[in-house]
């Protein structure tokens, strides 16, 4: 038997409790909130006093803020490539509509709505250059991306494992930014949106927590080898208007960096989390290959530690076309 069947035998077992991960990561559409629960009512009597409102708190934010809810926005928006990325997963069958098909569309639904509200903040807060917002989220989507799982289950679920707890971070720690610069609204948004992907999170995290169950060595070496080839954040594509080649990323990353938003030291404390929660240590029955495997996941915090400590950050400030610093008052 292959590989590829072991793991459509495993994703066809799982897919019998779909309903059950529904019921307990997703919320339904007429409970969730929406993004126009958390903005200015174009409707009201007091939207254009509610949005002058919204710019006077919003140019106490500083230019790496901006940068910052700019990056994440995109990274949002480029919904559409994960979307379809996730439904050439084997055993994700869209054209039979079978379970992980309608997992997948419904937590495509409730992703969805972190872009839109993001977006629509950025447009009415005046403090950034849409076109050039709007050229970037339009590059990314075209470009797609490469995160190193190909169709392989296993490693996908690893992957939104990693990235959901990312994403919580970031969208966390912008939230208590705002907050800061009291901007409560903003920072309301910003932590249902972390709420969101941490839920998503435990999700993700939960399907491989039942993957080690029935197929703990496969699952053993797919986490070692996207640890190995280490997590590709989404938007690593990342380019501005004018640019052939992605610079924008790297830049976008030391700038998360110098502000705390999200930084190598998280990173690190990701896997640490995902090594506790899978309880790396007392999986059983392992292959050989899968034992090294083990030893390699559970010494690879402390080594990867030790490099970020020599992480150096360069001293000069990229500048964003769409953020320009004159536009931070």
């Amino acid at each position: 038997m292959s590989i590829t069947n072991i793991r459509l035998e495993v994703m066809q077992f799982l897919e019998h409790k779909i309903d059950d991960f529904v019921e307990q990561f997703l919320i339904p559409v007429e409970q969730i909130w929406q993004p126009s629960d958390l903005i200015p009512d174009s409707q009201s009597d007091t939207f254009f006093e509610d949005v002058k409102e919204l710019q006077e708190i919003a140019k106490e934010l500083p230019y790496e803020f901006w940068v910052a809810m700019v990056g994440d926005t995109i990274t949002e928006e480029a919904l559409p490539t994960y979307e379809s990325w996730l439904m050439e997963v084997e055993g994700v069958d869209n054209k039979e509509r079978n379970g992980w098909s309608k997992w997948v569309r419904l937590w495509t639904g409730e992703e969805n709505r972190h872009g839109d509200l993001l977006n629509k903040y950025l447009y009415l807060s005046g403090r950034v250059n849409m076109k050039e917002v709007e050229l970037t989220t339009h590059h990314l989507i075209n470009d797609g991306f490469d995160i190193g799982t190909g169709r392989d289950p296993y490693k996908n679920f690893v992957y939104t494992s990693f990235q959901e707890l990312a994403t919580y971070i970031s969208h966390h720690r912008v939230s208590q930014i705002a907050k800061k610069y009291g901007d409560k609204k903003l920072s309301k948004a910003c932590k249902l949106i972390a709420g969101d992907e941490m839920r998503h999170h435990t999700a993700y995290s939960e399907f491989v927590t039942q993957i080690f169950k029935v197929d703990p060595s496969e699952m053993m070496l797919a986490f070692q080898y996207m640890m190995k080839q280490k997590i590709t954040m989404p938007a690593h594509f990342l380019r501005e208007s004018g640019q052939s080649i992605s610079t924008a990323f790297n830049h976008f990353s030391d700038s998360a960096q110098k502000l705390g938003v999200y930084t190598a030291t998280d990173y690190v404390d990701i896997l640490q989390k995902l090594i506790d929660k899978w309880e790396i240590d007392k999986i059983v029955n392992l292959t050989d290959e899968a034992e090294k495997a083990r030893d390699f996941l559970m010494k690879l915090p402390q080594r990867m530690a030790k490099i970020s400590e020599r992480l150096v950050l360069p001293e000069d400030n990229y500048v964003f076309k769409w953020v320009q610093p004159a536009l931070i008052k």
